[in-house]
């Protein structure tokens, strides 16, 4: 572990422990999980990790580093967090975490079934055989003690809206979004309470980005200007204050030491977006690789062209953020919800 993880930049009590972060979602924290499967859900080829150690693509959704490993480097837990299904594992990674996520994922059953990927179901049974390996690693006096302290971060829906619900719209026949987001939200809190009765008791469930705004979404459905989408932006606030009002009905029938937390992303996002110089970025509404416009995953490939310089883009294709915006990101979030974790 380096020293720049030792050194936790967002201080907690001396008294507060978190021995290790667990990520589960969708390609927001998938870190590799998804480098084995036959699906185009994936990136583990140039430029994406243009910026990552060793300029190497791991199959991590960005130029550089996730919001998993920026959390655990600033919470001082480690440098990067290893993918689950990373062939290359190790024994002495599991008592610091892993991610289980898998880009593509969602909470609705038939968003990963359309794109090949590891479902919620499937994440939630990885992370049963992660605990026995666990055991046979620490122990299960110290499993248990990891598992209740550690930060369970819980990252995806935004499939479910942007793939599945609109685009595809298959779910529209069924569900307006308000009805649509209930069932996101009803799915999401039986994760979560299949997580505490696993041992889990401190739990992040993010919400959506306002999106929108994400440069794919803006391409398709904006218009000639490329503006925000509405519609998608509207959907993004129904389905956060959903979720939101949903796990703090389950916090209430959960164990009082226990903390089930939601953390907004819609509206740091939107901040960013709408007020990019504040930030530094110069670019908002279009990706560093290709034009920016619809590039992601296969279509963001080696033969892809990037911007001069992605510090200057919140977006590095048109669906995922750059390392930096990522990093503003997880620093304002962590600043808001990491006292209420504990």
């Amino acid at each position: 572990m380096s020293l720049m993880a030792m050194a936790a930049a967002v201080m907690v009590p001396p008294n507060v422990t978190f021995p290790a972060i667990l990520v589960f979602g969708d390609s927001i924290v998938d870190n590799g999980n998804n480098n084995g499967l036959f699906t185009q859900a994936r990136c583990n080829y140039q430029p994406y990790g243009k910026d990552f150690i060793g300029n190497i693509p791991t199959g991590r959704f960005s130029n550089g580093k996730t919001p998993a490993d920026i959390i655990a480097e600033e919470l001082g837990i480690k440098d990067i967090v290893p993918a689950y299904l990373d062939p290359n594992l190790q024994p002495k990674d599991l008592p610091t975490g892993v991610t289980f996520a898998s880009g593509g994922s969602g909470w609705d059953p038939q968003t990963p079934q359309f794109v090949l990927v590891y479902s919620m179901e499937d994440q939630i049974n990885y992370f049963k055989e992660y605990i026995g390996k666990l055991k046979e690693v620490v122990g299960e006096e110290m499993t248990d003690f990891i598992l209740a302290n550690s930060f369970f971060a819980v990252v995806t829906g935004s499939n479910d809206i942007t793939n599945t619900y609109y685009t595809l719209g298959l779910k529209r026949l069924q569900y307006d979004i308000h009805s649509y987001s209930q069932f996101l939200a009803q799915n999401a809190c039986q994760f979560v309470q299949e997580l505490y009765d696993l041992g889990a008791r401190r739990i992040g469930v993010f919400g959506v980005p306002p999106l929108g705004c994400l440069p794919s979404q803006r391409t398709a459905v904006g218009g000639l200007l490329r503006e925000c989408v509405t519609e998608y932006n509207e959907a993004s606030e129904i389905y956060s204050d959903t979720l939101s009002t949903t796990l703090a009905s389950l916090s209430l029938t959960l164990d009082a030491k226990s903390r089930i937390v939601f953390i907004d992303l819609y509206n740091p996002i939107l901040d960013i977006i709408q007020n990019p110089q504040q930030y530094g970025f110069d670019v908002i509404d279009r990706g560093c690789c290709g034009t920016g416009l619809v590039e992601v995953t296969f279509s963001c490939n080696p033969l892809t062209k990037t911007c001069p310089d992605d510090t200057k883009y919140f977006f590095w294709d048109a669906y995922h953020p750059t390392e930096r915006g990522y990093r503003i990101l997880v620093r304002k979030i962590l600043q808001k919800y990491i006292s209420k974790l504990y």
